[in-house]
């Protein structure tokens, strides 16, 4: 990685203090959003809220952050970076420090909302901004160091909650991240440096207003599965949410500056990306949501213990994730993402065939290969949309990848519920729990072994051909 780069007004700049500083935003970004899970019960006792409410704390976050991802671009295009960079930072900042100073939920969850934005607008932009200023030869092994970095966040999330709640109150948790972000800001405001070309256009509320149908999709995904639901309303919900997405795409064909360049779909090898990364994301995250509740109802080891259980794994898909970078580079996206979606099918395949109880250890040992699949996917699954496209629709290409990646994580997680509730409680009727739950874990786990095989056929369907790129 080059140390002295240039900005758009021809000035020098450290090159790695600016994609250091870019990768400290939002790691820390991204373990505020990792690691809240485990003050869920404080903030209940707190509050006196039920784990209902509570978890708005997550799916509201979630909610607001998927709006935010399709704005983006035009926040880069029309706004200098460094000022965008701050602004995110300070807008976090504040959200931090409403959390912080909450005396009732409500509060709480407006401080959440404004964390969710930043983030929303944060996790496109920082792979665009590092995409962009990358020759194309070395992206691979560049976005391979961001993954490690984003990646450890899975790891250190819990780690750095779990030990802040021993030793404070949940406010204290909130104070490490302004810390750590109010440090940024400070730093950013000497290295965070004006990369990216403005092409300047006009807001198009419209497309703004329509794209909030994300938000009605993903909320009736979050229904499935949970008991005393209105679906007379959800299913209005749906109806109302899918128009409103459907004028959304109709609009960005249509419209001189569109919100979301979608044309960015008209090329295959981008498209394949998308539906990779997809597939990838939706194993980790069912292995982050599923394999804590397998280690506690089936295994019968503690919530804190199951946390501890998901770490190997975490660690594995940060370690990998430069290596698996610096490989795309060297021999190929193609051969590099075949070998991930392979490692992802072999774990859900293992845990499919062998069927009856699995030990702790074996658990981990397929959560950690399920993981490093994930790292020879994700990055490079990114990277590779990106070469795809031409330089100007980086920005809406990476946007484009982040929200489908996360509604897909969304659906995969709430397919994933309903099939456990479904056939655990079918199978209550003629066998015991421990039975009961065993075939509900093993039909998420033939499920989810069968998105990884779509996976792998989209994998190998891909083009390496690096010169193949989108007409502008």
């Amino acid at each position: 990685m080059q140390e002295k780069a240039i900005d758009l007004q021809g000035r020098a700049y450290s090159h790695l203090a600016f994609i250091w500083t870019l990768l400290a935003g939002t790691f820390t970004m991204s373990i505020s959003q990792s690691s809240l899970s485990t003050a869920y019960p404080t903030l209940m006792k707190y509050f006196n809220v039920p784990a209902s409410t509570v978890q708005w704390l997550t799916t509201g976050f979630m909610l607001v952050m998927v709006v935010m991802m399709p704005v983006s671009p035009w926040l880069l295009n029309n706004i200098r970076f460094p000022v965008l960079f701050v602004s995110v930072l300070a807008l976090f900042d504040v959200g931090t420090f409403i959390i912080y100073l909450a005396t009732s939920f409500p509060l709480m969850m407006l401080g959440r909302v404004m964390e969710a934005m930043a983030v929303g607008i944060m996790f496109p932009s920082y792979q665009t901004v590092m995409l962009r200023i990358t020759p194309e030869a070395q992206r691979g092994g560049v976005m391979g160091f961001a993954g490690l970095v984003m990646g450890s966040a899975l790891a250190v999330g819990p780690i750095i909650s779990g030990i802040v709640l021993r030793y404070t109150t949940w406010q204290g948790l909130f104070v490490v991240f302004m810390v750590i972000i109010t440090i940024v800001f400070l730093v950013a405001l000497k290295t965070i440096k004006d990369v990216m070309p403005q092409h300047k256009a006009k807001l198009d509320y419209w497309s703004v207003l329509s794209s909030v149908g994300f938000i009605g999709i993903l909320y009736v995904v979050n229904q499935i599965g949970k008991t005393a639901v209105n679906w007379t309303a959800m299913g209005a919900l749906l109806f109302i949410s899918l128009l409103a997405v459907a004028y959304f795409v109709y609009r960005q064909f249509h419209v001189d500056a569109p919100l979301l360049d979608l044309r960015v779909l008209k090329t295959v090898n981008f498209d394949l990306a998308v539906l990779l990364t997809g597939a990838s994301y939706i194993a980790l995250i069912v292995v982050t949501i599923v394999f804590p509740l397998y280690y506690q109802e089936v295994l019968g080891i503690s919530p804190f213990a199951s946390g501890m259980a998901l770490v190997p794994g975490a660690v594995v898909l940060s370690l990998l994730n430069p290596v698996t970078g610096k490989l795309a580079d060297k021999i190929g996206f193609k051969a590099t993402m075949l070998t991930g979606m392979s490692m992802i099918v072999l774990g859900w395949l293992w845990l499919t065939l062998v069927g009856g109880q699995q030990s702790l250890l074996a658990m981990i040992l397929t959560a950690t290969l399920i993981e490093g699949g994930n790292a020879f996917v994700m990055m490079p699954a990114v990277t590779l949309g990106a070469n795809s496209l031409p330089d100007q629709l980086i920005s809406h290409g990476t946007a484009v990848i982040t929200t489908v990646r996360q509604i897909l994580g969304s659906t995969g997680v709430a397919v994933a519920t309903l099939i456990l509730a479904t056939v655990t409680a079918s199978h209550l009727k003629t066998a015991g729990h421990v039975a009961a739950n065993l075939a509900g874990y093993h039909a998420v786990f033939a499920t989810f072994l069968a998105v990884a095989v779509v996976g792998w056929i989209f994998a190998a369907m891909l083009r390496d051909g690096r010169k193949s790129k989108a007409a502008a």
